[in-house]
């Protein structure tokens, strides 16, 4: 059943809509800049979506003509940096912020969910980060993409790097990094940043329907599928394949593996989670 979530501010809307945890960055007058509000809300949304049982994919958009361009930079201006405005000692600053990272883009790339970011227009700096922490990204022709870091004297946060450097390799990313290009979408999906572009006004739908198909999948295999996917960024081959053998047996006796068979038998399109759906 669809369901629009409370998420305490109008920095984020969020919703459930066929399967799907849809999740909209909701600042267009400042191209959905970050702001606290926003990020305390998508960390606790985000952990939600991670175990309601009506949720099989997650798709973070935003609202307007932009995907999100990272820190707010006037507020930066008016506390005088992005350091200023606070009291607390930086080393609780750094803690609070790796926490919030971690809650934000960490949960994204590791939830066991497939996540999808839809990029409506420009995703820069930490915008970038949260867009690249998704496992699928969805642009159109007027998305683009850009470190911008650099461009305010900032080294990079959210992820960014370390995403980057695993999709498009560490050379190109120290090129994105240290000259903060502008990737326009066509340069994006041949880099490999964006998976599928597609024309702006179909962008809404085809990611929904995209991230709505995962959720409708075989959910137990699509989340070992993603744990394997994790240990091939960290483990060596054997060490892969000794993780992926239990993940496997597991999905092996699943009531989705058992309709699965069904349905090749019986020759139609198998119908999988029923039950889990039907309760939720």
């Amino acid at each position: 059943m669809d369901r629009t979530i409370d998420t305490g501010t109008d920095d984020l809307l969020a919703r459930v809509e066929r399967g799907v945890g849809v999740v909209v960055l909701n600042r267009p007058e400042r191209r959905n800049a970050l702001s606290p509000d926003m990020l305390a809300a998508l960390a606790s949304v985000l952990a939600d979506m991670e175990v309601a049982d009506d949720v099989g994919a997650v798709l973070l958009t935003g609202a307007g003509a932009a995907f999100c361009a990272g820190g707010d930079v006037k507020a930066f201006a008016a506390r005088g940096g992005e350091g200023g405005g606070t009291s607390a000692p930086r080393e609780e600053r750094a803690r609070r912020q790796q926490a919030m990272q971690r809650a934000t883009t960490g949960r994204l790339h590791t939830m066991a969910k497939p996540t999808v970011a839809a990029l409506p227009g420009a995703a820069a700096g930490a915008g970038l980060g949260l867009a690249l922490g998704c496992d699928l990204r969805i642009g159109c022709p007027d998305t683009v993409i850009a470190t911008a870091f650099g461009k305010v004297g900032l080294s990079g946060d959210y992820g960014t790097t370390w995403l980057l450097s695993r999709l498009v390799g560490p050379s190109r990313a120290r090129r994105l990094l240290f000259l903060g290009e502008r990737v326009d979408a066509t340069a994006a999906h041949e880099l490999g940043l964006l998976d599928w572009v597609v024309e702006a006004d179909a962008l809404a739908e085809f990611a929904l329907s995209t991230a709505a198909d995962m959720a409708a999948g075989p959910r137990q295999a699509l989340a070992a599928m993603k744990a394997n996917l994790l240990d091939a960024q960290r483990c060596d081959l054997d060490d892969a394949m000794d993780r992926e053998v239990p993940r496997h047996l597991e999905c092996g006796v699943s009531a989705d593996h058992k309709e699965a068979v069904q349905a090749f038998v019986e020759k139609r399109a198998p119908v999988f989670g029923a039950g889990v759906r039907e309760g939720s």
